[in-house]
Order: structure tokens, then C-alpha cells, then sequence
């Protein structure tokens, strides 16, 4: 299963960039996060489109290490890497693409410019420092970035298409209607085969039959029997239903290999012309919105872990549960607190946000206990896992005590893959979900 890249970026990404980003260009946060959601997979459908070129994979080895990451929001509109990169993965189609981008998201065309600028940067500075990190060559980053392919159109939010960008599927990934053509191609030179081999045994078997009926004949003179007529009659009509039947077989093989082909290659339009069933619509990404704190406005997803939290304090769910283990099986997962790969002691960018808002929820309900719990995937040895998830926790507990709220985190505790779901041979973004840090009340 390969890694899907845009895990890797979206912590480059979070709120605290999202606001910085809005209040710089003067636009809402809601657009600025709508922008980003369309830009961030057209930028590295660019990049796997342009995997094989040397141009653009030694743009991405020298972002590694040019400070773009440090200085996304400053150092990305003049940067000559990101400007002549964006001329080679889009060329005269980038106008079409800002267009696309500032209808969709509400935002000004100089704004959706800058973005785009923006998030190359992030893209290819991450792909560069994960290159680096795992001692990836040349080849190796084109290779990750081929993997990418079969998935980004999937990951283009709802209302927007590779299409509305100017940049059709045929266009970018030719090589899925090569490969649909040569497999077609195949199939239909096999049908052929095994047409001409099915006629080849039903004329053998009507020869066989016909000096059969020839020798009863010569030993049965002036028999007028009527299975000299009707027997060879039968014969040829069942061979001629075989025959029609391997037709049919064939081709319904084909049919669906020419489908199969066309959804591993991502051309999402040819497999639903063959099936006749739509694609379902990507999910709308989320964006932050205003989550109320006893009048003071936290910025949270409706429904995520601010959200629940409050809700479950204001209704005095913590004050009425008897004991610990009434509240043990309530899990908050943190929606934006992820660690860098590899890393107990390094947040990525975007995660001090939901931490700050941790903070602020127990200095509002001062009653409020907590534990602090680290999760793993199921790959790796568990050892490490539990070590690593378990450094995790002690992290954020530490970054609590700091800002004053420490007697209220009661345990840090982490559990590696314990309560893991996905499977280990599922793709790193199935994988994701395991990965992640939680916290709970606690008595």
C-alpha cells in the first residue's frame, strides 16, 4: 500500500497557519481552509503527474533544505524553487486553476494566487524533509510520487474536478487510457483466439459426426431411421449454443477488467460509463468554526473535541458520574495534536491550537480531572509503540503542567496499537486513524 502524501502536509496546514494566513490576505478562515482543501491535492496531482521529471524532483531535494517550512506564509510568493515549480507542473493552466480556486472557495484572485504559492511550498518542502529522512533518492521521490496517481482525484473536495481545474484526467494521466486501450486491446485479440479455437473443435466434432452417421449408414442400408437426421441436428445446435456461450463468457471478462484497470488508474469517469453507477462525491472537508466557551469563542470543529467536551461539562455529566469508571470509555480525540514521524517531543505545525484550547476548557471548569492517552498503528514492533505512544502522552501532560493546568491531568498513559482497527497491511491513510492522541475525564 503506498503512502498517501497528503498526510504528511495537512500538519504544515492547521488552524494557526489558517488564521495567520487570513488575517494576512484579509479573508475569512472558512475560505482560506476551502482554498487549501482544493489547492493541496491539484498540487501534488502536479507533482505525481511530473514525477519522472529531474527538474522537478531536484526542486523538491532543495526545498528539504531551504528554510521553506519555517517561513511558509513569508517565504513562498518570491521564492524562485516555488515559482518556476509552478511553472512546470501547470504552465499557461495556472490562471484556470486560481480562477477555479477563488470561485470555489470565495476568496480574491490574488489571495488564491498567494495560497497556491503557499502550499506548493508546504507540499514540496514536506516531501523534500521526508525524503531526506528516510534517505530517499531520485528515484525514490519519483516512485513515492507515482504512488500518488490512483488516489488524488478522490481527494479533491466536492465541487471541484481535475476538469473545472483545466487539467482533465486524459491530460494529466494519459498512461490510464493507454493502459485501458492496450488491456482492451488484449482481451479482445484472447476472445478472438478462443472464438477460432471453439469453431476449430465444433467443426472436428461435426466431422466426427458426420463419418459416424456415414459408417451406420453403410451398415444399415435403406434404414430410413430418423436419427440419421435429427441426431447430428442436436449435435450441431449444442455446439452452436457452446460457442455462443464462450462469446458471452468472454465478454464479460472483458467488461470488467477494463473497469478494474480504469479505477486502479484513477479514471473515475471511464469506470462509471462502464458500470453505470456515479462515483460517490468526496466528503467535504471540515473547517473550524467558533465553539463557545461561557462567552469566550474557541476555534474547534462543530462536533469535535472542544465541542464535545463542553458540552458533556456544561451538562453536568462530569459532576454527576459516580466514579472513575463511569467515565473511562469516553475518549476525546485531539482533531489537530499530531506529533512528527518518528518523534515524542516534536508537535507539527497547527498543533498548539487545540492545546491551547485543552488549556482553556480546564482553567474554565477548574473541577474537571483528566488523562491524556497516546495510540499507535498496528505496523511496527509493539515495544516501541507502547514507548513511543507513551512519550507521547507524557508530552502533552508536560506541555499542560506548563500552562498551569497540571493538577487537573490526573495520568499520561499510552497504548500503542492496543485498541488499533485498521489492518497493517491497509495504506498509511487507512492507517491514520490509529495514530492518534485522545483524552478522557477522569476521578
Amino acid at each position: 500500500m503506498s503512502l498517501n502524501v497528503i498526510d504528511l502536509i495537512k500538519g504544515q496546514l492547521g488552524p494557526a497557519l489558517v488564521s495567520q494566513a487570513a488575517a494576512q490576505f484579509g479573508e475569512s478562515e472558512s475560505g482560506i481552509s476551502k482554498a487549501i482543501g482544493g489547492l493541496l491535492p491539484a498540487v501534488v496531482g502536479g507533482l505525481a503527474n511530473n514525477a519522472d521529471n529531474p527538474g522537478v524532483v531536484d526542486a523538491i531535494t532543495k526545498a528539504s533544505s531551504s528554510g521553506i517550512l519555517g517561513n511558509l506564509l513569508g517565504g513562498s510568493s518570491n521564492n524562485p524553487i516555488i515559482t518556476n515549480l509552478l511553472s512546470s507542473l501547470f504552465g499557461d493552466k495556472i490562471g484556470g486553476l486560481v480562477n477555479s480556486i477563488a470561485s470555489f472557495s470565495g476568496i480574491s484572485n490574488n489571495s488564491a494566487g498567494s495560497l497556491l504559492n503557499l502550499v506548493t511550498g508546504a507540499t514540496v518542502g514536506t516531501v523534500g524533509k521526508y525524503a531526506a529522512d528516510n534517505n530517499l533518492g531520485a528515484s525514490g521521490i519519483s516512485s513515492l510520487l507515482n504512488d500518488q496517481k490512483g488516489i488524488i482525484s478522490s481527494l479533491l473536495p466536492a465541487g471541484l474536478s481535475l476538469a473545472s481545474f483545466g487539467l482533465g484526467a486524459e491530460n494529466w494521466f494519459g498512461q490510464a487510457k493507454e493502459t485501458v486501450s492496450s488491456v482492451a486491446s488484449t482481451t479482445r485479440d484472447n476472445i478472438a483466439e478462443d472464438v477460432a479455437t471453439a469453431r476449430e473443435n465444433v467443426t472436428e466434432r461435426a466431422r466426427e459426426v458426420r463419418e459416424q452417421f456415414e459408417n451406420n449408414n453403410n451398415n444399415n442400408q435403406g434404414g430410413g431411421s430418423i436419427w440419421k437426421w435429427l441426431l447430428p441436428l442436436l449435435l450441431l445446435i449444442a455446439a452452436a449454443y457452446f460457442l455462443w456461450k464462450q462469446c458471452e463468457k468472454k465478454e464479460t471478462t472483458t467488461t470488467t477488467t477494463t473497469t478494474s484497470d480504469s479505477a486502479t488508474t484513477g479514471s473515475t469517469t471511464d469506470t462509471a460509463s462502464v458500470t453505470g453507477t456515479a462515483t460517490p462525491a468526496p466528503a467535504t472537508p471540515r473547517t473550524d468554526e467558533n465553539i463557545d466557551l461561557n462567552g469566550v469563542m474557541l476555534k474547534g470543529y462543530k462536533g469535535g473535541m472542544e465541542d464535545q467536551m463542553i458540552a458533556f461539562l456544561k451538562s453536568d455529566g462530569y459532576k454527576n458520574a459516580a466514579d472513575d469508571s463511569a467515565l473511562k470509555d469516553k475518549w476525546y480525540d485531539f482533531d489537530h495534536v499530531n506529533f512528527k514521524i518518528g518523534k515524542s517531543n516534536e508537535l507539527e505545525a497547527g498543533s498548539q491550537g487545540q492545546l491551547d484550547n485543552l488549556v482553556a476548557i480546564l482553567k474554565a471548569f477548574p473541577d474537571a480531572k483528566i488523562k491524556i492517552g497516546g495510540y499507535t498503528d498496528k505496523t511496527g514492533d509493539e515495544a516501541k509503540n507502547v514507548k513511543l505512544s507513551k512519550e507521547r502522552a507524557e508530552y502533552i501532560k508536560a506541555a499542560l503542567v506548563k500552562a498551569g493546568v497540571g493538577a487537573q491531568v490526573l495520568e499520561a498513559e499510552g497504548y500503542g496499537s492496543k485498541f488499533a482497527k485498521v489492518d497493517a497491511s491497509a495504506s498509511d491513510a487507512e492507517r491514520a486513524a490509529d495514530r492518534k492522541m485522545a483524552v478522557r475525564f477522569a476521578k
